[in-house]
């Protein structure tokens, strides 16, 4: 059973075992949105992300219980490490299907930890199915990630400590995918602290939940597609939407181009590196998806940090794109000695730092004589690429932009 109790049992399981992670104010975040912003630092916790206290929390029961004939699980990485972590310290056999898209870190880091992973399914949904069939072959315990009440009460733990610090919170903002810590947190919640508003935060490209809590009938979507591969689920739990449709004010949704610009935003502003799904309450609350007095005190959940460096270098390549801080061009010269120092010497009269630079004169698109040139430049914002541009125009150029 999922309630206040059960949640501060899973409090007392896992004493000394979690980090008690930081839940301080965010002066930058807070200046921007008009509120006050607190940030629950859950990347920073052991195994990078939350999943470790409910499915320690599980796992832990389990042994009570006697059983120690190994588990399984299914999961995009987190939950993963979570379960192969608890499993290793109860010195118990642990399997866990991951789908075959999981980033490599997390797949190193579920092995790490001693467990048999196996890569199976196009997504979550793939994954699990396969992991339950294996479970039920093996007759070893299944640890599912969200639709589980020792799991759900595992992750509620994160909200007792939230209220813990800041008592007098006047809203949380959880991310969802399956939807077990929104509800294990949101019981709690409630059951202590009526009052404060429950946000739920969830992708675009992973709209089941969000679709389900609108018509409050549980159902999936034909496929995902997001860099928020720890809430990337097709299918909404009714397990878990029961729960999200009695506790939970409002559900939102943030699109890939505002997560990515929150995940670059808490690195450069918060120096702190947020996974996609840990970065959607703060997208929510830079796009303004959060409505809320001025002033209303709030915490956001940053659920995890354990992102794919290869996805972070494209995330912040394009974000640096996107704020006018770079710039790619493709430019069309006359191919003779001089055309391309010419070109140069134009970047550096406006200060445009070039930091890649390529030179083509075999291209079938181009006319006898011409070259094209592909540059990437280091600029100040808007007002200092349109400095370039008219600079370039002024010169005779013809050049096109590079999204």
């Amino acid at each position: 059973m999922l309630d206040l109790k059960s949640i501060k049992e899973a409090q007392k399981r896992l004493n000394g075992v979690i980090h008690h992670t930081p839940f301080s104010y965010a002066p930058i975040l807070s200046e921007i949105s008009g509120y006050k912003v607190y940030l629950k630092k859950e990347n920073l916790q052991r195994t990078g992300a939350f999943k470790l206290r409910g499915a320690f929390n599980k796992i832990a029961t389990l042994i009570d219980e006697g059983k120690r004939g190994g588990v399984v699980a299914a999961s995009a990485g987190n939950h993963a490490q979570g379960v192969a972590f608890s499993a290793k310290y109860f010195n118990i056999d642990a399997t866990i299907v991951m789908p075959e898209s999981t980033p490599l870190n997390k797949i190193q880091g579920v092995k790490e930890f001693g467990a048999n992973v196996i890569l199976h399914g196009a997504n979550y949904d793939e994954a699990y199915a396969y992991a339950m069939t294996y479970s039920q072959e093996r007759q070893q315990d299944f640890v599912h990630p969200f639709t589980d009440s020792q799991v759900m009460s595992g992750q509620g733990t994160v909200a007792l400590e939230m209220l813990e610090v800041e008592p007098d919170l006047d809203a949380i903002v959880v991310p969802v995918g399956g939807g077990g810590l929104i509800a294990g947190m949101s019981v709690a919640i409630n059951a202590i602290s009526p009052d404060v508003t429950i946000i739920g935060v969830a992708s675009a490209g992973a709209p089941a939940m969000k679709e389900s809590f609108d018509t409050k009938n549980a159902h999936g979507t034909k496929s995902v597609r997001t860099i928020a591969d720890g809430i990337a689920v097709r299918d909404a739990s009714p397990i878990t939407l029961e729960h999200i449709l009695k506790e939970v004010d409002s559900l939102e949704l943030v699109c890939e181009d505002e997560i990515a610009a929150a995940i670059l935003f808490l690195l450069e502003k918060q120096k702190l590196l947020v996974e996609g799904a840990g970065s959607v309450g703060v997208a929510a609350l830079l796009h303004n998806k959060i409505n809320l007095p001025k002033g209303s005190k709030i915490g956001i959940v940053l659920s995890g940090g354990n992102i794919d460096v290869t996805m972070l270098s494209l995330i912040i390549e394009k974000g640096l794109v996107k704020s006018s801080r770079k710039m790619k061009l493709s430019v069309v010269m006359i191919d003779k000695p001089g055309s391309l120092m010419s070109f140069t010497e134009l970047l550096k009269e406006v200060g445009a730092n070039i930091v890649h630079i390529g030179y083509d004169r075999t291209s079938i698109d181009l006319e006898f004589g011409d070259a094209v040139v592909s540059v990437s430049l280091e600029t100040k914002g808007v007002e200092h690429q349109d400095e370039v541009r008219s600079k370039l125009n002024e010169n005779g150029f013809k050049f096109s932009e590079i999204q």
